[in-house]
């Protein structure tokens, strides 16, 4: 039976959605049905369909006692929004349904695992935060929680381990018919450690070990922890809090950890070979995989910064939205990433431009400011949904560009800037003159190899969105965009002459 919490926030979001004109959200993204949405949650196949929950705060656009909101798809880029999955109505869970994984049960049932978060006094008087595994188990639309949660409570967690801190489960099943749980969790040292857990029903569950350890070098809590093998290799994904910056691979704050290296799958080893970021802009967090039918593995992510998350309106009637789904592999080590291919069935008015001269201005803007000036425009090259390749080379290799810049979501105001610099090996996002009225995070830098000047770039614009892929998917950057969507220009400036290539679909 659905609580009253839960049948309270169904109404309230089936109401306040028809409020919200389809053209005021992300074309392709999934944005929240209305309110909050952060991290993906339970992205899985059942049914023959995509399904993806995430965190959601219904009553309004900040963060708030967290829900799992619920939307289904036969494509990954068209969604249609199914009743609210979960609410914080148990004593375990009542300050939040926090985030975790789903997975079929073998008599057709989804099994959802999640955090419950419950706040209370302790000895000496302060309030914490005690989170304990949970599960619910449904049909793709209701779920029940399970009458003896916690399934994995605070009195699993061994010695040396944080009982505050221990979140995000990641649940799979090994060929043998067992499955295996990762949950965040802190060491001693305050940084972050992923447990494993064992189960034979996936209701039962026994603690293991220890899978893999931060011993102080990436941050500090290991946040959404996913756990799967590709291209012969393992990969661990997870978000860490608060890092330190290490040249330009890691940035401050809240980021995102790759590690690859392999698994012995008798003694449910991972051993860490290679170390990266996932995505190099500022909004991508929390990632989630899953194995499609046809062999992928595709990933998405909260296109958002915890950072930047609370800079916004709060009378705004959404906020939040997701990652373009992306397909990986593993290429020499390397962690690569693409749109999903089914972007290209939306794909229209093709434009080209090739081995277009761009030449070189000394200064394209005015000199005490940012409004840009005689920069370059090509005919059809512009939009808010598009889906853009460019091609760049220097005109003569001996008198190489230090700066080339593209513009996007451009009036004679606004802008959002991709700076090019290749003597430094450099790519730059900045999204300074976006239209953002506070002082956020609005660059990001990332060590991107050109090729005698050279560089390929993917471009996804999603009226509020834009994510950049580089040399085939070797390097990807993101950002949000607060830019009115009027705001269409797409411009191209140069300090020494350049050749570029440019194909430019619209995407409907």
């Amino acid at each position: 039976m659905n609580s009253q919490t839960l049948r309270e926030a169904r109404k309230y979001e089936e109401a306040f959605e028809k409020l919200i004109p389809a053209e005021a959200r992300p074309q392709f993204h999934l944005s929240p049905r209305v309110g909050w949405m952060n991290d993906p949650n339970g992205f899985c196949i059942y049914k023959n369909q995509y399904h993806l929950f995430y965190q959601y705060h219904p009553y309004d656009a900040q963060w708030g006692p967290m829900h799992w909101g619920h939307a289904v798809s036969d494509d990954l880029l068209h969604w249609e929004y199914l009743p609210a999955a979960m609410a914080p109505d148990e004593y375990y869970d009542k300050d939040g349904v926090f985030s975790g994984s789903a997975i079929e049960l073998p008599d057709g049932r989804h099994l959802l695992v999640y955090t419950g978060v419950m706040k209370r006094t302790v000895e000496n008087g302060q309030m914490k935060e005690f989170q304990t595994q949970c599960i619910a188990i449904g049909d793709g639309i209701d779920y029940e929680k399970y009458e003896q949660n916690p399934v994995m409570g605070t009195d699993v967690i061994p010695d040396g381990c944080s009982k505050t801190d221990f979140r995000d489960p990641k649940i799979w099943k090994k060929a043998d018919g067992t499955y295996r749980c990762l949950v965040a969790n802190r060491a001693e040292d305050g940084s972050g450690q992923l447990l494993l857990f064992r189960s034979f029903d996936g209701i039962k569950w026994d603690y293991q070990k220890v899978f893999a350890k931060n011993n102080g070098r990436y941050g500090s809590m290991w946040e959404c922890p996913d756990f799967f093998e590709l291209d012969g290799q393992a990969i661990i994904f997870t978000s860490p809090q608060d890092m330190l910056p290490e040249g330009f691979e890691f940035h401050n704050g809240n980021g995102t950890l790759c590690l690859i290296g392999s698994y012995d799958d008798a003694t449910d080893t991972f051993t860490e070979d290679h170390v990266q970021a996932v995505d190099y802009g500022i909004d991508f967090y929390a990632m989630q995989t899953i194995l499609t039918e046809d062999g992928r593995r595709v990933m998405i992510g909260w296109m958002q910064n915890w950072d930047t998350a609370g800079a916004h309106d709060r009378n705004e009637p959404w906020f939040g939205q997701m990652s373009i789904p992306r397909e990986i592999h593993i290429k020499n080590n390397r962690l690569y990433q693409n749109p999903i291919r089914e972007v290209e069935s939306m794909r229209t008015d093709k434009v080209e431009h090739k081995d277009v001269l761009i030449k070189g201005e000394n200064d394209i803007r005015h000199k005490n400011s940012e409004t840009l000036v005689n920069a370059v425009t090509l005919d059809q090259i512009q939009g808010r949904c598009i889906d853009m390749e460019l091609e760049i080379a220097p005109e003569d290799i001996n008198c190489m560009y230090d700066k080339f810049t593209l513009s996007v979501a451009c009036n004679e105001k606004f802008h959002t800037d991709i700076v090019f610099r290749p003597k430094e090996n450099i790519v730059k996002i900045d999204r300074k003159f976006s239209g953002s009225r506070r002082a956020v995070v609005h660059q990001r830098r990332a060590h991107i190899p050109f090729r005698d000047g050279k560089i390929k770039m993917r471009l996804i614009l999603d009226r509020f969105s834009m994510e950049a892929f580089f040399e085939d998917g070797a390097y990807a950057m993101t950002a949000t965009l607060p830019t009115d969507i009027s705001c269409d220009g797409i411009f191209f400036s140069t300090n020494e002459d350049v050749r570029v290539n440019i194909t430019k679909y619209n995407l409907a």
